[in-house]
């Protein structure tokens, strides 16, 4: 066996991840595991890289690098070629979009082939054996991706045949029971991992349905125009269209209030309470949703009332509050009456 030999892990976090760079890694094999992100998924990682990077050395034994694929997964969004799944996931697109990023990265890091955590007829949509054939065709990457979870259940790729890999060593896990991966993590001394419900936002049925109207060209902005920010303040809060077509985000607690604080770009209006506790908001994108500034101007005026109607109340009534309005460079304080008539109407 080859002592030098360098493999690449795709990394999620999850148990099946987890073992798979484990088994490789215990023939001797130096496994670099590979964690991309993107806004659906694993996105916190970015507030402090170097914390995840710790986090899965001490609890996994893992070498682990991030890497941001917000960009291409954007694009992706609006056609993947084997379309989505129950919600707005496009697991098969997904899966061969990182093969093909972790192929390129493989020169980089002097990798002969690459790992994935896959587990034959565990997922409905991506892991049957025919998606896994078509995932390997299509990432170009038939002879140098190795599922070592269940390699024994398929055809031997080069690293096996070669004698890189031991494959007797490998696995032949199938199904949806996680009691043979369970008992595989004991053997490794593995005790901590997430749990399998899976942590892409787009199987989330309420976020993709939010996500799905942007990219339907149903939304304020098209398409086109969606980056990465407008991802992460569609995904929090309360969100609302108002009549003059302006996109408002009200936070419900205190984190989305500083998520929506942390998001704030330069064409945003960012609205906040003075001295009374309530929501901050984000009246999103103005340069390019309004092109008639009374429009802007009334929608604010209604976007102030909204940040009053969810404040706090006072003796069981919304009364009338200072709220501040940050707005380009300058700041300016006006008082709001809560909105009493209905709004359902523009909740998204």
């Amino acid at each position: 066996m080859n002592q030098n030999t360098v493999a690449l892990s795709l990394f999620s976090g999850g148990l099946d991840s987890i073992l798979a760079s484990r088994v490789v890694a215990a023939q001797g094999i130096q496994v670099i595991a590979i964690k991309f992100i993107s806004p659906f998924f694993d996105h916190g990682a970015l507030a402090d890289p170097q914390a995840s990077i710790d986090r899965a050395r001490e609890l996994y034994g893992l070498d682990v690098r991030i890497e941001d694929i917000t960009t291409p997964y954007l694009e992706l969004l609006k056609k993947p070629v084997y379309g989505f799944g129950k919600n707005f996931n496009p697991c098969v697109d997904c899966k061969i979009s990182m093969f093909k990023r972790a192929g390129e990265m493989m020169e980089e890091y002097g990798a002969s082939f690459l790992i994935s955590g896959e587990v034959l007829g565990q997922r409905p949509m991506s892991q049957r054996r025919d998606t896994l054939n078509v995932i390997s065709r299509d990432s170009d990457k038939r002879d140098i991706l190795l599922r070592p979870l269940s390699a024994k259940l398929m055809t031997p790729i080069a690293a096996e045949r070669n004698g890189l890999v031991d494959r007797e060593k490998l696995y032949d896990f199938s199904g949806r029971g996680r009691s043979r991966q369970i008992a595989l993590a004991r053997e490794f001394g593995i005790t901590e991992f997430p749990a399998p419900a899976g942590g892409c936002r787009l199987a989330d049925p309420i976020l993709s349905k939010r996500i799905a109207a942007l990219y339907s060209g149903d939304f304020v902005l098209s398409p086109d125009d969606v980056g990465s920010v407008d991802i992460h303040c569609l995904m929090v809060g309360r969100q609302f269209v108002l009549p003059g077509g302006g996109w408002l985000v009200i936070g419900r607690d205190q984190r989305d209030n500083e998520e929506l604080m942390r998001h704030r770009q330069e064409d945003d209006v960012l609205l906040c309470m003075v001295d009374h506790p309530g929501p901050t908001a984000l009246l999103r994108r103005t340069s390019v949703v309004y092109d008639d500034d009374a429009k802007l101007t009334a929608d604010l005026e209604l976007a102030g009332r909204l940040v009053v109607r969810y404040a706090k109340k006072v003796e069981g009534r919304h009364e009338p509050q200072d709220v501040q309005i940050y707005r380009g460079g300058g700041m300016e304080a006006r008082r709001f009456d809560s909105i009493e008539e209905e709004f359902s109407q523009w909740i998204v």
